[in-house]
């Protein structure tokens, strides 16, 4: 049977649009956590919306490991560390480092083990059918982008902060995971609630006639 998309009255469809739109717009990444536990039901909820993306051909490639043991965490950090160090003294280009002065990052990432979840976000490149054959999966940066977008909002939705940490390469989560070699890590999503003395970069967004152009 197929589903049938859902509609709105013009009025309904205005007051919801800038309803989420005013709930989004509050969102900010978070980089100091309290150890406070998310309920699974939250987690559950909000990584079944993120399964719900659209993808290429609906080969669904993304694949979420959701880490709460304090010992895979700390294990975690070690090789992100290791990573951002390699960044921050070798990789990082004079402009790079300059542009990230305002959000006062350095290669220390202590949220990874302060925050009770952290969700390894892995795109799987290609599937394998029953006999072995690689099954080709089509378009997946940008579907499990779309996921993580859904992911973030979900979690946001909840009440909990998020921040999306990308330390390159990331390798070192298919070996601390156990995940095959098949999938590459995507991102590394950081989530919790802020901790009392949390404070984040006041940072303004562009202009909206800025980054939007309606054409006819």
């Amino acid at each position: 049977m197929k589903l049938q998309p859902v509609s709105y009255s013009p009025d309904e469809a205005i007051e919801r649009a800038q309803r989420f739109a005013e709930d989004m717009v509050r969102r900010r990444t978070v980089r100091h956590f309290d150890s406070r536990p998310i309920p699974d039901e939250v987690l559950d909820a909000a990584l079944l919306a993120a399964a719900s993306a659209p993808s290429g051909a609906n080969r669904q490639p993304w694949r979420f490991v959701v880490v709460r043991d304090a010992g895979i965490k700390s294990k975690i950090r070690a090789a992100a560390e290791a990573e951002e160090h390699e960044f921050y003294t070798r990789r990082a280009t004079p402009e790079w480092l300059e542009a990230l002065v305002p959000f006062e990052t350095n290669e220390h990432k202590p949220f990874l083990e302060e925050a009770p979840v952290l969700i390894a976000i892995f795109l799987e490149r290609y599937g394998l059918g029953k006999d072995g054959k690689r099954i080709k999966n089509y378009y997946t940066s940008e579907s499990v982008g779309i996921a993580t977008g859904f992911l973030i909002a979900a979690l946001h939705h909840a009440g909990v902060a998020t921040l999306t940490h990308t330390p390159s390469p990331m390798g070192f989560l298919n070996e601390i995971l156990d995940r095959p070699r098949n999938e590459t890590p995507f991102l590394l999503l950081v989530a919790g609630y802020p901790s009392q003395d949390a404070e984040v970069p006041d940072i303004e967004k562009l202009p909206f006639d800025t980054v939007v152009r309606y054409v006819g």
